[in-house]
């Protein structure tokens, strides 16, 4: 199962492109689900697709809510190319990504096997890889990932006492809130520093930054197209104050475009745009923050957040 099928990138992401991108004839359980309303930022999906197309490793850096991974999603599945996501959370460790052995009874009589981790299982077939919050990584997972990095690198299971070759159609991308410097702003708690020479081994490193605001606010109206245009706006200025007051330490959270889309939808079910808000994202922040979020609603709707008493 190799990628064969022609994809025109100016019919499908929007953009002109030289490049000669290829994907697969039908997808599989691993591809994601196409969301027809996403719009994709040329300059990162053409890096993305680059990976895919002359398998570059390619490192998505941007601030949290930017939408990284979703970005890579979204163009996996328009080249119907499956994807495995992992999560480097600070639990994952060597052994998930590279096996384990397990005791498992065949007929009847208990044995001890070997079960390979998601690394492995994705080297060996057409799958694009990705690590999301790379910079939060154990050291022992990124010691394991750097041994994969180069293409063509074979990996090798000392368990098993097998070598490893990657399939032709295996890519391998990471998401990271950072560029491997560790926390230096404050903003990313549990971000690491990264081994330079692992940074090294991305060939290439695209920064994905928030949306035009009038991108962000026609994304919205294309997923809850009943919402009044006018109100999204307001909705889109507000994630907007959040986004300035994340970055300069005011707000310990932010509003991602996901938020926005999800404060229009409440807004359709409970009818009232402040209550919306709350539902959405208010009541996932910090009650101390409160009245910076109560200004920040104010200066684009009009509107306060009641005082919770």
């Amino acid at each position: 199962m190799i990628p064969d099928v022609p994809v025109d990138v100016e019919a499908v992401f929007g953009f002109p492109s030289g490049l000669k991108v290829v994907g697969f004839a039908e997808p599989n359980e691993h591809v994601p689900d196409i969301d027809p309303a996403y719009r994709f930022e040329p300059a990162v999906t053409k890096a993305i697709l680059a990976g895919f197309v002359h398998n570059r490793r390619v490192l998505v850096q941007g601030a949290h809510g930017t939408g990284k991974s979703t970005h890579l999603e979204q163009v996996a599945a328009r080249l119907n190319w499956p994807m495995v996501r992992v999560n480097l959370d600070g639990h994952i460790t060597r052994l998930d990504l590279v096996g384990r052995d397990a005791v498992v009874v065949r007929d009847g009589v208990q044995v001890t096997e070997f079960r390979e981790g998601i690394l492995p299982w994705s080297l060996e077939r057409p799958v694009a890889l990705v690590f999301d919050e790379l910079d939060a990584g154990r050291a022992d997972v990124m010691f394991v990932i750097q041994r994969v990095l180069e293409r063509g690198g074979k990996f090798t299971l000392l368990d098993q006492n097998r070598v490893l070759t990657a399939h032709t159609g295996f890519r391998m991308f990471a998401t990271s809130n950072t560029i491997g410097l560790g926390n230096l702003t404050g903003l990313y708690h549990g971000t690491q520093l990264l081994n330079q020479a692992q940074v090294d081994r991305w060939d290439i490193v695209a920064r994905l930054d928030y949306l035009d605001p009038a991108v962000e606010a026609a994304i919205v109206t294309a997923r809850v197209p009943q919402v009044d245009a006018a109100e999204v706006d307001q909705m889109v200025a507000t994630a907007g104050m959040t986004r300035v007051g994340f970055a300069a330490g005011d707000l310990s959270t932010v509003m991602s475009p996901r938020t926005v889309i999800s404060w229009a939808e409440n807004l359709e079910i409970f009818e009232d745009l402040v209550e919306a808000f709350e539902l959405a994202f208010a009541n996932t922040c910090d009650p101390a923050e409160r009245p910076i979020l109560s200004e920040y609603l104010q200066r684009a709707t009009g509107l306060e957040l009641p005082d919770l008493g």
